[in-house]
């Protein structure tokens, strides 16, 4: 037997280190396997494969993350300019807004509005300074539109949308000179009104198919014949564009007789069309779920423009798919996740004061188990979005184009407000369903699946963008293998080929042994930057980054090129990846937050949470595999004794809820978004003066209900009439008992919904 197994050893050496043996055995065979199976790319899947940059999604799809990379990386801050304009510029704008008002009554928002958000510049957050512009920070870009957010979504979308993919970004990266000078001051100071249409009928997630055509020819414009194009396009769903002077517009451009060279089908190009152009026709608004903000159409046939309206002039016809691409891969990871935390920080700062107001058989609603298991999911899932938003920006604001991460933040985060605003709902009941002044939940309720919808829906990012993308593009040795594939030079392809799999097969063997030891011993083995209460995260994750790794390579050795329509497995492969994106932010956030003894509660809520679901969507993976023999394997390595994965416990959900049962400095830090200025007066400021004076009255409930026990009152609800009775029996004196009251009458308010002579 020793004999044997010393043979074998020195067969596999001479099999795996001896080249030509290998390349002979090994390496062709599997070079010509790779060949028949690797899934075709389209011009625009490889151009979205190239754009944008590779970050921390690389090192969790690695197998082993650089931890120490993780905690190096600059925690994103405020500029002081940036800070002043969030206490003077916004907190103005927020006391200038009535959602109620701007959406139901007036559609639209006041005319005072909007020339306050030109005349401060609200529109020109990505415009350089140069062209009069504010040039913020991704964190101030996202900051500003969340606090806006809180009161009103209408006017937070009408901000977003100009600071977004649209004409001042895509001209600040790839405009002429001429360009940027004509655009740029206008579009900074709001004398010009941008929108930019992309969507179709015909084309929606499926950009690249939009069959709005732009045609190379001659014609007249200014009174002379030039070089131009002549465009046909019908668009829809584009943001601003009933009030936009000018118009970005998305078309295929074609060459057929040649005028610019042998090429005819020239590609997806981006030109700046007036909207006052002859022609351009904009069409009459939609109406998006009774939301106020300006959407609709725009639509043009046989529309000439000169050749130099192409954005970047005519040297980049043909490369406006890139252009998108690239800019979308970082503007959606601001945008979206930011209404998206808002909305998480609303409904903490509300639902946990309305829990501590609002009363059910004697007690605040608060107390009941059923309620802490909702607010416990909106408090956990808060703190996750706010690591998340802060973790992804500040990517951003490191020059990073992390298209993968973006893509996670689109759809995690949306699909997590989504799920905030529905648990806040139904703690809050009746009052989150009776619209008006004081319902400060109603509008973010109808608005949840705007952000779900709007650049690339959901279903698509999860079930083709976030795997399909990042499986090889964060792949330490796919997207290589490719190319020594699609090299000319075959003999020379095998070499580099050969290289690239004997350390892709050293990569895939770790995986397997870092699967299997560490779900025999707990991921105990597994290394931790830290110590103390949050390594066990860190080795748990490092354990779900060798399993996702290890499946990736399973799930493309035997899938290959049908991989792509295995949807279901690959979204599942993404959920591994996106949650362990988010873990990973919320554990940076800790740190980068000084490691606060109160954040603990959360992070656990959070990280728990997300290797729940990763290691739920990984299990879901293994029993659907098409093949028997890779299922089997995958098991066996990932999952020997079962899936030990579990989600927040009921006493660590209990923990989550009491960091917002009363007032102090993390509630506030958990809120920060939805800010209270004073001399505000709408619904949330009800709930929350209500909720600040019954915390002060503590001390004189506690005397009622200790005076009920003995039986100098009678036990029943804290009513008007019982406070008066209290004060009857001096259980309270005349000024205690007149605080209570007045405590009292502000929460008869917080609780109340409004009601109309007519509707």
């Amino acid at each position: 037997m020793t004999t044997l197994f010393i043979l074998v050893i020195i067969a596999l050496l001479l099999l795996f280190g001896v080249t030509d043996i290998r390349r002979q055995f090994i390496t062709k065979p599997v070079f010509s396997f790779f060949t028949k199976v690797l899934p075709p790319l389209s011009q625009t899947e490889r151009e979205a494969m190239e754009a944008g940059t590779v970050w921390w999604d690389g090192e969790l799809f690695s197998g082993r993350p650089d931890w120490q990379q993780l905690h190096a990386m600059p925690a994103p801050e405020l500029t002081g300019e940036e800070r002043a304009f969030l206490e003077n510029q916004v907190t103005t704008l927020l006391r200038m807004l009535d959602d109620h008002q701007t959406v139901q009554q007036d559609k639209d928002l006041p005319k005072a509005v909007w020339d306050y958000l030109k005349q401060e510049r609200f529109f020109s957050m990505i415009i350089p300074r140069a062209y009069g512009g504010l040039e913020f920070s991704a964190l101030a870009a996202s900051t500003i539109v969340a606090q806006i957010a809180s009161r009103s979504l209408t006017a937070a979308i009408t901000v977003m949308v100009p600071n977004s993919l649209g004409p001042g970004e895509l001209l600040s990266h790839y405009g002429t000179e001429e360009q940027k000078q004509r655009w740029l001051p206008g579009l900074a100071d709001g004398t010009e009104v941008p929108c930019f249409a992309l969507t179709g009928p015909e084309a929606g997630s499926d950009a690249g198919a939009i069959p709005d055509s732009g045609v190379v020819c001659m014609g007249e414009y200014q009174g002379e014949e030039v070089l131009g194009l002549k465009l046909n396009w019908d668009k829809r769903y584009i943001t601003l564009a009933p009030v936009a002077t000018v118009l970005g517009l998305a078309f295929k451009m074609r060459d057929p007789d040649g005028l610019l060279g042998d090429k005819r089908e020239i590609g997806i190009t981006c030109a700046l069309i007036p909207a006052n152009h002859p022609g351009v026709e904009l069409g009459h608004r939609h109406n998006p779920l009774n939301m106020a903000f300006m959407n609709g159409t725009t639509r043009g046939r046989d529309v000439f423009i000169p050749m130099d309206w192409i954005i970047g002039g005519p040297d980049y016809a043909g490369r406006g798919w890139r252009m998108l691409v690239e800019c979308l891969s970082a503007g959606r990871g601001i945008s979206l996740p930011a209404l998206a935390t808002s909305a998480g920080h609303l409904a903490t700062r509300t639902t946990s004061a309305y829990c501590g107001v609002r009363q059910q058989f004697g007690v605040n609603i608060g107390q009941f188990e059923g309620v802490q298991e909702a607010l416990a999911r909106i408090v956990g899932n808060t703190y996750l979005l706010e690591a998340a938003r802060k973790m992804t920006v500040g990517a951003i604001d490191m020059k990073q184009k992390p298209s993968v991460v973006t893509a996670i933040a689109k759809y995690h985060m949306t699909e997590l407000g989504r799920a905030i605003i529905n648990d806040a709902m139904d703690i809050h009941g009746g009052k989150g369903i009776q619209l008006g002044p004081k319902n400060y939940l109603g509008h973010q309720y109808m608005a949840q699946p705007v952000s779900i919808t709007v650049e690339g829906a959901n279903i698509l990012t999860r079930n083709l963008m976030i795997f399909g993308q990042g499986a090889t593009r964060c792949h330490p040795y796919v997207l290589s293998e490719m190319e020594a594939v699609a090299m000319e030079d075959k003999e020379q392809a095998l070499k580099v080929f050969d290289g690239l799999l004997l350390s892709h097969m050293i990569h895939g063997a770790r995986n397997a042994l870092v699967s299997l030891s560490s779900a025999l011993t707990g991921s105990r083995l597994n290394s931790a930057p830290v110590a103390g209460d949050t390594a066990r995260h860190y080795r748990d994750l490092g354990r779900l980054s060798a399993n996702l790794a290890l499946m990736s390579d399973l799930a493309m050795a035997t899938l290959g090129g049908s991989l792509k329509q295995k949807e279901m497995i690959s979204a599942r492969l993404g959920d591994v990846l996106s949650q362990l994106y988010l873990a990973s932010s919320v554990l940076r956030h800790y740190e980068a937050e000084g490691r606060q003894q109160s954040d603990l509660p959360l992070v656990h809520y959070s990280v728990a949470r997300c290797t729940h679901l990763a290691a739920e969507a990984m299990e879901e993976v293994i029993r659907n595999f098409p093949s028997l023999p890779a299922r089997w394997l995958a098991k066996v390595l990932i999952f020997p004794v079962g899936n030990h994965f579990h989600g927040p416990s009921d006493e660590l959900a209990q923990r989550v809820c009491a960091t917002v049962a009363q007032p102090g400095v993390l509630r506030e830090r958990l809120t920060h978004l939805c800010p209270m200025p004073e001399g505000l007066q709408d619904g949330i400021s009800e709930v929350e003066s209500a909720f600040l004076a019954l915390h002060k009255q503590q001390p004189q409930m506690k005397k009622i209900k200790q005076a009920m026990r003995q039986g100098t009152l009678a036990k029943q609800a804290i009513t008007p009439e019982v406070i008066d009775r209290a004060r009857e029996e001096q259980v309270l004196t005349e000024s205690e008992a007149k605080d209570l009251l007045d405590a009292w009458t502000l929460r008869t308010a917080a609780i109340e919904v409004d009601e109309f002579a007519t509707l």
